[in-house]
């Protein structure tokens, strides 16, 4: 078994209802099991900043499945939900799921970068990976916590 985060997302559609159906779905994947997911945060929007803030997460889960395996059940949940990826990049979604760590696994090819490329960027990944695991190491970055204290974290806040 590998352990694997994956980050969650959607600002369309009752995002909320859509991020929750999201560990739903990632619960039920075959040779995999949803370890913990956190807690659910609002973010602003990023790269297109006209369009509805997000609602972001992330979840902790332990698989069986290849990175590529993995990556093709998320978006079969995306599609599942009703996403489109023919739109703009970085614009509204109905529900987003990123790869974001798999294991120690780095990794470049077609459609699929391990760790994600912009993971030490976002505090909306970062906040809800650090209710996970704070000590747990982003590569060539630092610890999840410590990379978190030096990101920009305006725009985010807990959901109650």
């Amino acid at each position: 078994m590998t352990r694997a985060y994956v980050a969650l997302g959607s600002n369309l559609d009752d995002p909320r209802a859509q991020v929750l159906r999201g560990f739903e779905a990632l619960a039920r994947l075959p040779e995999t099991g949803l370890v913990a997911r956190s807690r659910l945060y609002r973010s602003a929007p990023w790269g297109v900043v006209e369009q509805p803030e997000f609602v972001n997460a992330a979840a902790e889960l332990e698989t069986r499945l290849t990175p590529r395996a993995l990556l093709d059940a998320l978006l079969m949940i995306e599609r599942a939900a009703g996403r489109d990826r023919s739109g703009a990049r970085w614009g509204p979604r109905v529900l987003d799921l990123d790869l974001v760590l798999y294991g120690q696994v780095s990794l470049h090819e077609p459609g699929l970068t391990l760790p994600h490329p912009h993971l030490h960027e976002r505090a909306f990944v970062l906040l809800p990976l650090n209710d996970l695991a704070p000590d747990l190491e982003v590569p060539g970055h630092g610890r999840v916590r410590e990379v978190l204290a030096r990101a920009d974290t305006a725009g985010c806040a807990l959901l109650p």
